[in-house]
């Protein structure tokens, strides 16, 4: 599986926000951003039917550090 980077602009606020949230979460932010886009990814299927592809939404999701 290929890894591809994207850069995002995001407001200085939300990025220190979603800092805190994947901090108490045990997560860096790239990872936290990953988990996010999954779960978004997930619910469009739930509601839409599997979109082409290989990966599963649930593939290389990282637990939360605390549950």
């Amino acid at each position: 599986m290929a890894i591809k980077s994207v850069s995002i602009r995001i407001e200085e606020e939300m990025l220190r926000k979603i800092g805190y949230v994947a901090d108490y979460e045990g997560r860096s932010v790239n990872s936290h951003v990953l988990v996010l886009i999954r779960e978004s990814v997930r619910k469009f299927e739930a509601a839409n039917g599997p979109i082409e592809g290989d990966i599963s939404p649930d593939v290389n999701v990282k637990p939360a550090g605390r549950g």
